[in-house]
């Protein structure tokens, strides 16, 4: 039985990383956003708009919760905010859970959000140049609650398998 957690801020790959490691380890994906995109029959984005930023964190964190109390095994993919919201952080330390933070730097991911751009709605209406501040400001805000994940592995300069052999090793 492994529960493993992925957190980090938008773009540091978790995504990638949960397909990529679920196959490898043999184990579930699944994506948190996804689960409540398919509930609800709404996108995030919808939700933030139609219901609000309180309803949605509520209904995230119903969600996280029933997966982890209700599934025996899976890789998931937690939204950039989660850990932040209704005390999500300690999920993340659970004794049945292996959690990780992917850490990349603010360098990495303004260069890996410029390729994504219109894909994101919450820097849609930032200019290129306000990226770094904006995300800068984010990761400081968030840090402490990232650094609640048991392990950290750094994704600057790495391929998506390299990390995937980190975090094996670690389950």
């Amino acid at each position: 039985m492994k529960k493993v957690i992925l957190c980090g801020y938008m773009a540091s790959g978790k995504t990638t990383t949960a397909k990529l490691l679920s196959k490898k380890a043999n184990l579930n994906y699944i994506d948190l956003d996804e689960v409540i995109e398919k509930n609800t029959g709404k996108t995030i984005s919808k939700l933030f708009e139609e219901d609000g930023e309180i309803k949605f964190r509520k209904l995230e964190h119903q969600t996280l919760t029933t997966i982890v109390n209700e599934s025996e095994s899976f890789v998931l993919s937690l939204g950039g905010g989660t850990p932040v919201y209704a005390n999500n952080h300690l999920v993340m330390q659970r004794d049945d859970v292996v959690s990780v933070y992917l850490k990349t730097g603010i360098g990495e991911i303004v260069n890996r959000l410029k390729a994504q751009k219109g894909q994101r709605p919450l820097l849609d209406a930032l200019k290129e140049e306000e990226l770094d501040e904006f995300i800068g400001q984010h990761l400081f805000e968030r840090s402490y609650y990232y650094h609640q994940a048991k392990h950290v592995v750094a994704t600057d300069g790495k391929s998506p398998d390299e990390v995937v052999n980190e975090i094996m090793k670690l389950i």
